[in-house]
């Protein structure tokens, strides 16, 4: 059975029900989920807009990291049931959903390790940029090489 339910990168809202749906598993004892949204401020000054893009191969590079995060968080005996990623491009409003994983493991030790791995490994290696509009008229690329 395929670890990797759902490695998706999308210009339309996410859903949580979704991510939840694709980690769902009989032999799943726990289940870690993380949600990050558009906040309003980002170093002491206040986000306006906000706008994500992406490279051409973005869906391959996030299977790399989630199939890499599935061999450094399996443990013999306990291992993670299955996981899930979304994140959305293009301009997003203050309070929307900007990306969504989800892992499920026999325990919830592996579930939370598997999802906090591939938040931060997503955030660090996956080619997603943001361009972030300020009050002051300033904008900044976040992410970008």
């Amino acid at each position: 059975m395929e670890q990797i339910t759902l490695a998706a990168v999308r210009d339309t809202p996410l859903s949580v029900d979704e991510v939840l749906a694709a980690v769902t598993d009989p032999r799943a004892g726990g289940t870690a989920v993380f949600i990050g949204t558009v906040r309003d401020h980002d170093h002491g000054r206040d986000v306006t807009a906000l706008s994500y893009s992406a490279h051409p191969s973005v869906e391959a590079q996030l299977r790399a990291v989630m199939e890499k995060v599935l061999t450094d968080t399996s443990v013999p005996g306990r291992p993670v049931v299955r996981m899930a990623a979304t994140h959305r491009v293009g301009d997003l409003e203050i309070g929307d959903i900007a990306v969504v994983v989800a892992a499920s493991a026999e325990h919830r030790e592996e579930a939370f390790a598997a999802c906090r791995q591939l938040i931060d490994d997503l955030k660090a290696q996956v080619p997603i940029w943001k361009n972030q509009a300020f009050e002051d008229g300033g904008a900044e690329w976040v992410g970008s090489p």
